[in-house]
């Protein structure tokens, strides 16, 4: 229905329960981020997010803080109740027995056990059920989610520090670093909402990096995944991508010999020589319950995720410094060899981060 239907009250209260959502940001996936807010009128008598897979869904918290109160209410829902018991029970049937006379959702469900079954339920329990209010912010807070449900693969950023030249290293591989303190703790929060994050052999190789989540505060967070693309195995005896509470899956070809102590830790992909198909790899992730990966890779990885369509973001953060024709760029292996080619990009947000600027991106149409 058209969101001029709803009122001002409805708008309000949505919005904090998107506010309230987005508090599972690091810790519900592989499930949706949900908020919930149960009110008569604007007067709020229950609120509740979910926070963890296994814990109760923001309705069913929702409703024990209003208790009685709950009886001939409004449930504003971020997403379509769930009719179905997975680890919790449905979160229709509870709305149901509280006695709430409404319910206003932000979206519907596009997951193969609710799609609609939720909604069904309640309204043939007599409950008003209106959808569609802030849908866009709904789709856009589980972005990842919904990907990997109706894509059957993860959203996908890539992120990257560039000078102002245009450049992410030098000429032999150094970067660090390019970007400021300030950059490199604002990436901990994006990369504690990734359920994975993705390099390249040859990063691993010279950079070593942790791809570890480091906050600097006592903020609860789930360790993302950390992938490395390495058709030949070539990483597995060294780097600190082996060490932490972080999980490491090493993704490589099918004619490489891995060692049986990392049986568990390892996955195939198909690929043409050393270069994976990176759908493939996607759709692994996906099977994995990967909602959001964050790419931290070099210029040939980084592109090929470009050239290849499959970068929904880009992360860009770009320090006020130059680093010269002959340093590394940001992307390659994009093909491009006149304008009418060129990759078109639009700006979402920017940002000061400490004396750099940070800029989110997304693929756009050719204008």
């Amino acid at each position: 229905m058209s969101e001029s239907r709803f009122t001002s009250t409805d708008h309000a209260l949505m919005a904090q329960a998107l506010r309230l959502a987005e508090r599972g940001a690091y810790t519900t996936r592989p499930n949706p981020m949900v908020g919930c807010v149960i009110a008569h009128g604007d007067a709020v008598v229950g609120e509740g997010w979910h926070r963890r897979a296994g814990e109760p869904h923001a309705e069913i918290l929702a409703l024990q803080a209003a208790g009685d109160r709950a009886r001939g209410a409004t449930a504003y829902v971020t997403l379509e109740p769930c009719a179905h018991t997975g680890r919790t029970g449905p979160c229709a049937d509870a709305l149901i027995a509280a006695g709430v006379a409404r319910v206003v959702a932000a979206m519907r469900d596009p997951f193969p056990q609710v799609d609609g079954a939720g909604f069904d339920r309640l309204r043939a329990a007599g409950i008003a059920v209106e959808a569609g209010l802030m849908e866009a912010q709904a789709r856009r807070l589980n972005r990842g989610f919904l990907s990997r449900i109706e894509r059957g693969r993860p959203f996908v950023r890539v992120k990257l520090a560039t000078s102002l030249d245009g450049r992410t290293a030098m000429a032999n591989g150094d970067s660090k670093w390019i970007s400021g303190d300030a950059s490199r703790l604002d990436v901990q929060r994006w990369r504690a909402r990734a359920g994975a994050i993705l390099t390249g052999a040859g990063t691993v190789l010279a950079d070593d990096p942790s791809l570890t989540v480091r906050l600097e505060d006592d903020t609860p967070f789930v360790p993302p995944l950390r992938v490395v693309l390495d058709p030949g195995l070539a990483t597995i005896a060294r780097g600190r991508v082996r060490e932490g509470d972080a999980p490491t899956l090493y993704i490589h070809t099918a004619d490489a010999k891995p060692p049986r102590e990392i049986a568990a830790q390892r996955a195939v992909a198909p690929a043409d020589g050393s270069n994976f198909d990176l759908r493939a790899v996607l759709e692994l992730l996906a099977a994995r319950g990967i909602n959001e990966v964050q790419v931290e890779a070099g210029a040939t990885l980084a592109g090929a995720f470009i050239a290849a369509g499959l970068a929904d973001e880009v992360l860009l953060y770009v320090a006020p410094v130059l680093l010269g024709d002959q340093a590394r760029p940001l992307f390659a292996g994009l093909g491009i060899h006149s304008m009418a080619e060129r990759a078109h990009l639009k700006i979402v947000d920017a940002r000061a981060i400490g004396q750099d600027q940070r800029i989110l991106l997304q693929p756009a149409p050719a204008a």
